[in-house]
């Protein structure tokens, strides 16, 4: 049982949870959701103890054990298997203690001890775990020096899951993770009996894993039972409710309003007019909630080019490190496909799409173009390399020099960018805004194919939402990489894997690839 007493939470003077309050059940599996900046990741760190409330209180049971994920990654000489099983801080004790123990009866109860937590097998749980994070046995046994952040990030989230804490603390567990490595993922936070309280924007894993949402709005905290899908239908009815109830409140507010007016100044009817008054005074307003008139995806669509746009003909593409990433591809790409590229990180998804937008030649075989065709590029790398110092307009007036000032206002419009917003410095965007003004610029000309590299990486559930729309009705054809399988399902038509530099169609859907994932894991 966990039980969150009106607690309030101030960061750099802004107030964050105001006097929130939440009953967590017993051995639930909690998501917790809300626009960007609500205060979700701010919870869970304050459940961890590295922030504490300014008032209020969270009960938790005593000797509780507490798993969450650093923020920073681990760095070293020692291994991802080292690491994850010295997470098992009474199993690395034992050992540590067994090392040095020169006394026969208390070997002997060190090594009962060790039996009892059945320290034996825990290296193959660890390599269990960090198989299903996309490790093999060779990069289990290597330098953590030798991975990059994200990796080292794995490594981290291995090791939490690894110590089977009572409370389990998962902020965007996925962020750094391929589609392959969160399917296993899901499945594992299915099994596990600790309490979960996860952060996530994927809505798949919120509906397979979770039992209760947590929504966090305007620094309040409301618990729904069920998962994410229950949530929005809970929601919904809920507003209607709350709109049915304005609407009764605003008849009587201005029926008080008349009576008012009308005898207050009455001898007579002064005492009742001054009860009215009160009444008014305490009629509370219900808060609406309205749609975020920014939170907008338009994808313009282009003129119609016949087919093919782009085909590939055993065409051979790598890096001068390693000659040969992908071979004998063979690819046709039309108007109007829909295509998810699949398959573990390093087995070339971003190599293909930076092959079929030009940033990659082939070293062999055939690349057939469209000689009118208009690609439009998103990778992560446009985010990072906006400058933060100029606003959405500054950027689109580089972007479409020729354009007239209404021309690019328009295009900014298509992604959110309206008002205030259009003329505000990139630095004071969010992750996710950033993100739109990189799709705004990307498609500036109505390119013909979207060529998609993690587009959701910055988004809430509700923008995902949004672009799933907007891919859905535009009228060019989309490659995507992305481990948002809800977006996948619903925007793509055909699947290719990648898988061991070579290059085919999944025959299959996207649930039957979860499901090979799992059986090979």
């Amino acid at each position: 049982m966990i039980n969150i007493q009106n607690i309030t939470i101030r960061l750099g003077g802004n107030l964050i949870i105001d006097n929130a309050s939440a009953y967590l059940p017993p051995k639930s599996k909690i998501g917790i959701v809300g626009r960007n900046g609500c205060g979700k990741s701010t919870l869970l760190k304050t459940f961890s103890g590295l922030i504490e409330p300014d008032s209020g209180i969270i009960k938790t049971p005593k000797k509780i054990k507490i798993g969450y994920v650093a923020q920073h990654a681990p760095s070293g000489v020692r291994s991802p298997l080292d690491i994850v099983l010295e997470a098992d801080h009474e199993r690395s004790s034992l050992l540590n203690e067994l090392e040095n123990c020169k006394e026969p009866s208390r070997v002997s109860e060190i090594y009962e001890q060790l039996r009892i937590i059945n320290a034996s097998a825990a290296p193959a749980k660890a390599a269990r775990i960090l198989s299903g994070l996309g490790f093999n046995e060779e990069e289990q046994n290597k330098s953590i020096d030798n991975f990059s952040g994200g990796w080292r990030m794995r490594v981290s989230l291995a090791a939490v899951l690894f110590s089977e804490p009572d409370l389990l603390l998962l902020d965007e567990p996925s962020n750094h993770l391929d589609l392959e490595a969160q399917v296993w993922l899901e499945n594992f936070l299915k099994k596990i009996r600790s309490t979960l309280l996860i952060v996530s924007h994927e809505r798949d894993l919120l509906n397979s894993v979770v039992d209760h949402i947590l929504h966090i709005n305007l620094g309040k905290m409301n618990l729904y039972p069920g998962n994410y899908d229950s949530y929005e239908k809970q929601k919904h009815e809920r507003q209607s409710q709350m709109d049915a109830i304005r609407v009764k409140q605003e008849i009587r507010r201005k029926e008080l309003n008349a009576f008012i007016d009308r005898w207050r100044y009455k001898a007579h009817s002064a005492r009742q007019a001054q009860s009215r008054m009160k009444a008014l005074s305490k009629l509370e307003p219900i808060a609406m909630v309205t749609e975020d008139p920014n939170l907008v995806f338009d994808f313009p669509s282009p003129n119609e080019l016949r087919p093919p746009l782009i085909t590939l003909s055993n065409a051979e593409v790598g890096y001068e490190e390693k000659k040969s990433v992908l071979s004998k591809i063979n690819l046709r790409i039309d108007p109007d496909d829909r295509i998810a590229l699949i398959g573990k990180n390093g087995n070339g998804k971003s190599t293909l799409v930076k092959l079929l937008y030009g940033d990659l030649k082939a070293s062999d075989g055939e690349i057939n173009i469209n000689s009118k065709l208009r690609v439009g590029y998103f990778a992560q790398h446009q985010i990072e390399e906006l400058i933060l110092d100029e606003t959405p307009i500054d950027h689109m007036t580089k972007s479409l020099p020729l354009a007239s000032p209404l021309e690019i206002r328009n295009q900014l419009g298509r992604f959110g960018f309206s008002g205030n917003l259009a003329n505000r410095k990139v630095k004071e965007l969010s992750g996710g805004e950033r993100s739109r003004l990189a799709l705004a610029i990307i498609t500036r000309n109505a390119p013909h194919i979207l060529l998609l590299d993690e587009p959701t990486n910055h988004l809430d559930v509700d923008a995902r939402d949004a672009l799933l729309q907007a891919l859905n009705i535009y009228q060019g054809a989309v490659i995507i990489v992305s481990h948002d399988k809800h977006l996948l399902k619903l925007s793509a038509d055909k699947l290719i894997l990648l898988k061991n530099g070579v290059v085919q169609e999944f025959n299959g859907s996207l649930d039957d690839y979860e499901k090979v994932v799992i059986s090979e894991n």
